[in-house]
């Protein structure tokens, strides 16, 4: 594992951004940022996609940019010489694992099937994007796939929403992608707002928050109140917690403590 995807697990949503006018694509990215989704892959499925990715990274460094819906070899040596730091290929393309491979630049190919999945693993991957999760079996196929493949982990990639997204909480899941994130209707018509909001509302679906007396907890709530809590993963907990200004004082593989000038909070694992 790179420390790109270690990121990409650490935050565990992948939003698949499609621009139309690139003048949105910096305000996309802040209204993400707001929401603790600290990466995007921007799709190469509209003429603005490109220009949005060298936009992006310019403008946001605090934004972990891929290129997505990368068909080409020019699609993915343009996106990496404008700054993305990962490529996602819809299917499993080898000349494009192999140039991001050589190139150290994480590359997640689209995987559904035996075959492919083990193409990708004898190519020295152990994640891939599961796409379109919803027509290909969803998570019940991944925990088929999961028996003979157990070092691959997914990413599934289509049919996933606020609505069902808590299904996706599973060691199997790498991480999980989708365009509710940021609806390409929110960003035409500039309702970033709403984009901060589902954002807040994923994040917190991931991390599962419950008080000592198993209440749901949201994120702002904790970081004001401080306290004992439980989370469904420790990883992605510390990771917006330290984002926010935490520091970690105590770290174990099933729980940590953390602090800032005025809170103290105290995390274990589900």
């Amino acid at each position: 594992m790179n420390n790109t995807m270690d990121r990409i697990y650490a935050t565990g949503l992948v939003p698949v951004v499609v621009i139309d006018d690139v003048a949105t694509a910096v305000d996309t990215a802040k209204a993400l940022l707001a929401g603790g989704v600290d990466l995007m892959e921007m799709t190469m499925r509209t003429e603005a996609g490109m220009e949005s990715i060298k936009r992006v990274v310019e403008a946001c460094p605090d934004m972990l940019v891929g290129g997505g819906t990368v068909l080409t070899m020019e699609q993915c040596k343009t996106a990496i010489e404008y700054g993305a730091k990962f490529i996602v290929s819809p299917g499993y393309n080898s000349e494009i694992v192999n140039y991001c491979l050589e190139h150290s630049v994480s590359i997640c190919p689209g995987c559904v099937t035996p075959t492919e999945i083990d193409t990708a693993m004898r190519a020295g991957l152990n994640v891939v994007k599961f796409f379109p999760a919803n027509i290909y079996g969803g998570l019940k196929a991944i925990k088929a796939l999961r028996g003979p493949f157990p070092k691959v982990r997914f990413i599934p990639t289509g049919g996933v929403s606020l609505v069902n997204l808590a299904e996706f909480v599973d060691p199997a899941i790498f991480a999980v992608g989708g365009g509710w994130l940021c609806e390409k209707k929110l960003i035409n018509s500039g309702d970033f707002a709403q984009i901060t909001e589902i954002s807040k509302k994923s994040v917190e679906i991931l991390l599962g928050l419950k008080n000592v007396e198993g209440i749901e907890l949201s994120l702002d709530d904790l970081i004001s109140q401080g306290g004992a809590v439980t989370t469904n993963n420790i990883v992605r907990a510390t990771s917006q917690l330290t984002r926010r200004g935490f520091a970690i004082t105590y770290k174990s593989d099933v729980s940590v403590n953390l602090t800032n000038s005025k809170v103290e909070i105290a995390i274990s694992v589900v």
